[in-house]
């Protein structure tokens, strides 16, 4: 069992730079490290959407398109967290951040991912 929290979203200028966090906590036998972690994003009227991935051991990440090279992800599993640095944002990043983990999951869908955050907005002003 994995509870997670979301944190660092907030209201910036287009061009800025904001760092989201998501800090797990696991039950007794759970361990962080078997998980595959994710970041995804919602607007409202629209399907929540896949933004980036990392896999368990932080070697290999994903990114949708359209944040590739201005978002990346890592993550901290001493610490059984995981961040996205965003970079460079624009108005059309303006979501609800969501994070999620789960063991064996798809790195660009959101198949496998049993655990989710309750997401931190992120509104980017033009």
């Amino acid at each position: 069992q994995v509870q997670l929290v979301e944190s660092g979203g907030g209201l910036v200028q287009a061009g800025a730079s904001l760092r989201l966090s998501c800090l797990a906590s696991l039950a007794s036998g759970a361990t962080f490290s078997n998980h595959r972690m994710g970041w995804f994003r919602q607007t409202p009227g629209k399907d929540r959407e896949f933004v980036a991935s990392v896999s368990e051991n932080g070697e290999n990440t994903f990114y949708r398109g359209s944040v590739e090279g201005r978002f990346t992800i890592s993550r901290d599993n001493a610490k059984n967290t995981v961040y996205l640095q965003m970079d460079s944002l624009k108005p059309e990043d303006t979501a609800v951040y969501y994070c999620a983990a789960g063991v064996y999951a798809h790195f660009r869908t959101s198949r496998g991912y049993n655990y989710w955050g309750q997401g931190t907005q992120v509104t980017v002003s033009s």
